[in-house]
């Protein structure tokens, strides 16, 4: 009976770091950072099909998100999964689609993180020349591969209480690596 109790001991021993690191991972996932995969070609040429992201959860409960960070965010339905975009306008800005541009406040938007060749269109939201407030609590998102992707011009705004967090760190593909800057943005 004495080598049962030995060897269940040994047992609990041997779970109690397994159980430790299991717990501190899960309080990481739920409270801190969680990982994402980007799936599809929606911010192609700043994020690829495939790649891996980790969002910082934090940031946005002290803080409000800014023009130019990516974020992740629960899609608007039927989409069930979750969505990875640039905020493009802020809440009580208006913005509009114009001649292939983006215009906040009516000044133009200068996204240098975008090939010149890129063009943004009007989707069934946000019209051709049509310009339209952002309600207080909401961002409009747009994917930087603009011809190919489902964005508040389609779907309208996203509210904070949507967005998951702040992609931060790009951990995959390796050749990749690395944190995720946040843009600034002249206005024209």
């Amino acid at each position: 009976m004495f080598r049962l109790r030995r060897g269940n001991i040994a047992i609990l021993d041997a779970l109690e770091p397994v159980v430790l690191a299991f717990a501190i991972f899960m309080m990481v996932y739920l409270f801190l950072f969680q990982p994402h995969k980007v799936d599809g070609n929606s911010m192609y040429p700043n994020f690829h099909d495939r790649e891996y992201i980790l969002t910082d959860k934090i940031s946005y409960q002290k803080g409000e998100p800014q023009r130019g960070d990516v974020v992740v965010f629960h899609a608007p339905p039927p989409y069930t999964s979750d969505f990875i975009k640039r905020i493009v306008g802020m809440p009580g800005e208006t913005v509009m689609v114009q001649s292939g541009f983006i215009y906040v406040n009516g000044q133009k938007l200068m996204e240098v993180y975008l090939p010149e060749n890129y063009v943004t269109s009007e989707k069934s939201f946000l019209r051709e020349g049509v310009p339209y407030k952002i309600p207080e609590g909401y961002y409009m998102v747009f994917g930087d591969n603009r011809g190919y992707s489902s964005d508040s011009r389609e779907w309208g705004p996203i509210s904070k209480k949507a967005i998951v967090g702040k992609a931060m760190i790009r951990y995959w593909p390796m050749d990749r690596v690395g944190l995720i800057q946040h843009q600034e943005y002249g206005i024209k």
